[in-house]
């Protein structure tokens, strides 16, 4: 063999070799593969065809306090697409845009904006008619799918929608917001966004099931692999009266058309134990509107208008209290012995120091305590506003529990505002006068209520100066029926006052409503009930009404707390309606023919420089028996100014 001969076959002999390794190194990979990593690439391959579709789990149902369905949950469905490996087409999107009347913008945001194997849900509430067309041509809307999924509804439609709140679908910043939570929300969700859907929006929402759904390669469903039931969520068993809720909201509302008014508001709870047993706002809403994604007609409704019907003004409209805050200064007055329940004022009108009076300049001559209370009597209160000074005020108002939220379990609740000295110098860098101290006597000038904080104080007297905490839920029960957190009444203060001053002043409330300001509603009424009247001045048009009530008398059950906005005399307005709610919870029919107008005006906090002009009135002596003079004991000097 020749030396080229000799070459030639080494090479080969090396290309042999290689070819021969290259082989085993393949094989080698081969088996690896299919012995060592076989069970992680079938996953994978399994990965290509099979989906995880998610089950919705029902949100929990709302009872009231007899066990009344409130808010359920009825089959719905839902068009949403699958995700696959590859882009979805145009030409889906696009049929799917014309189909179901959604910009084709808008389903590009929520494909871009999603993550995972979820589905990509496009539109809720859809009829039968697009889940037909959706079946019957299938081979047009590859990797469409059609949910089952369970959709909220507000039985009784706007009802309480401002305790219950309302649902929807999650936006940007909510997801945002929830990053952190223990719940891993992602987009299309629904979530609670106001209201008790909101607060409990963690119990209510369960936990969610799925099916393993094989599909083809156009990621078209073909076959249900395995399937998890999904968990519903928690019930909410509430402390609200279905009753006495259906009654109030009706009251208000054919109320407002009588009095021309367009807002109002009415609390009713238990003063005994903190149980709110009614709330209403208006205006209110539908919440089903929101449930399948509001249009935008809808939303225009609801969003301007002037009288903001998704705020619950119950707990968040601040407003002067007028002449209910008489409880609040005619107890710390009887406290603070600055007046004795038998001494007499005279009331020529008006005020002898500040020219400030009654309601159209009314006159009531000699009254005691019981009597100014029972018949509103603003002089009688500038009295003892200018004998107790704004500090005591402030203090007794604290006391009530005012200047801060009560601690009901929703969320937005107002502080409300408490007259004083430091709040006047903190805004507006200014000294403190008399004249601001009889406003804030009777309820106006810088103070302000909430409805919820006015059921509040009047529930104080009623339950011998205890206070407990509003309250909404009585417990939350899971879907064993088992109850996994109980609600129970909370003290949480009560008034620092002798009880036989606290009776006095419930002396002097149940007054109103026998021979007073109340009087002419509450004729014929069968319960003994206490009440006080009230008009808070307003600027921006007529005043505001309120009435607060409890009852009966000697074992108070229920109190009751109204404010008809721009209504008038809270007496022709607000009292009505409450009575009407009394009537509701004590199982009573309705008296249809009561007369609204009572039979003498109100004497209540009308300055005197608008009601009282070119009065002739004689002026007679404020101070008799063992009073203090005029002016003392409040840090008046002569021309009013608190110094």
């Amino acid at each position: 063999m020749n030396a080229e001969n000799i070459e030639y076959s080494g090479r080969l002999n090396v290309i042999s070799y290689i070819i021969i390794l290259v082989v085993a190194v393949l094989i080698g990979r081969m088996a690896y593969l299919q012995i060592y990593e076989g069970e992680h690439y079938a996953n994978l391959a399994d990965g290509n065809r099979i989906r995880i579709v998610p089950s919705v789990a029902p949100r929990g149902t709302f009872y009231d306090r007899n066990g009344v369905m409130m808010v359920t949950n009825r089959p719905g469905f839902a068009v949403s697409l699958l995700p696959l490996t590859e882009p979805i087409s145009d030409d889906v999107i696009n049929r799917l845009s014309i189909l179901l009347n959604v910009p084709k913008e808008e389903i590009n945001k929520k494909i871009d904006a999603h993550v995972g194997f979820d589905p990509i849900r496009i539109k809720t509430g859809i009829g039968p008619e697009i889940f037909s067309i959706i079946a019957e041509q299938k081979d047009l809307y590859p990797g469409v799918v059609v949910e089952v999924l369970p959709v909220r509804e507000y039985i009784y439609k706007e009802l309480a929608v401002h305790v219950f709140g309302y649902v929807s679908e999650i936006n940007d910043e909510e997801l945002e917001a929830k990053k952190d939570s223990p719940h891993k929300y992602k987009m299309g969700d629904i979530i609670g966004k106001a209201g008790l859907e909101r607060l409990y929006d963690m119990e209510l929402r369960g936990e969610d099931g799925g099916e393993q759904v094989e599909v083809d390669v156009t990621g078209k469903p073909v076959d249900v692999l395995g399937k998890k039931y999904p968990v519903p969520g928690c019930d909410l068993h509430l402390t609200i009266d279905k009753e006495i809720q259906a009654a109030a909201e009706k009251a208000v509302d054919e109320t407002l058309v009588a009095v021309g008014a367009k807002g109002a508001a009415a609390v009713a709870m238990n003063p005994q134990t903190g149980e709110v047993l009614a709330m209403v706002s208006r205006p209110a809403f539908d919440p089903n509107l929101f449930v399948g994604g509001i249009s935008s007609k809808n939303w225009n409704v609801i969003n301007n208008n002037p009288n903001h019907p998704m705020d619950n003004k119950a707990i968040t409209g601040e407003y002067p209290p007028g002449s209910t805050f008489k409880i609040v200064t005619g107890t710390a007055a009887l406290a603070e012995h600055v007046v004795t329940p038998e001494e007499k004022i005279f009331d020529s009108g008006k005020h002898w120091i500040v020219d400030k009076g009654n309601a159209d300049g009314e006159a009531l001559g000699w009254i005691n305590f019981e009597e100014a209370m029972a018949h509103s009597d603003n002089v009688y209160f500038y009295e003892m506003g200018n004998r107790l000074g704004i500090d005591r005020l402030e203090k007794y108002s604290r006391m009530f529990g005012l200047g801060k939220p009560t601690g009901i379990n929703l969320l937005f609740e107002a502080e409300g505002l408490v007259a004083s000295q430091a709040y006047k110098r903190r805004v507006f860098d200014e000294d403190w006068y008399l004249a601001e101290t009889f406003d804030a006597a009777i309820g106006q000038g810088f103070n302000s209520v909430t409805p919820i904080q006015a059921a509040m104080v009047m529930g104080q007297i009623a339950a011998d100066g205890k206070r407990f905490k509003p309250y909404l839920v009585k417990r939350i029960v899971d879907p064993d029926g088992k109850t996994i957190k109980e609600f129970k009444p909370e003290k949480v203060s009560e008034l620092e006052v002798e009880p036989e001053y606290i009776r006095l002043v419930q002396k002097g409330l149940r007054g109103v409503n026998k021979y007073g300001t109340g009087a002419s509603v509450f004729r014929g009424f069968p319960v003994d009930i206490a009440g006080k009247t009230g008009t808070a001045e307003n600027p921006h048009g007529r005043d505001h009404g309120w009435f607060v009530a409890y009852g009966p008398f000697d074992n108070p059950s229920v109190v009751v707390a109204v404010i008809v906005e721009q209504g008038g005399y809270g007496a022709s307005s607000a009292a009505p309606i409450a009575r009407r709610i009394l009537d509701a919870a004590f199982n009573l029919p309705t008296q249809a023919a009561v007369n609204n107008t009572p039979e003498k005006k109100p004497a209540e906090n009308k300055p005197a420089e608008d009601n009282n002009k070119n009065k002739n009135t004689p002026e007679q002596p404020a101070v008799v028996n063992q009073a203090p003079p005029a002016g003392k004991g409040n840090g008046g000097n002569a021309n009013g100014k608190r110094m």
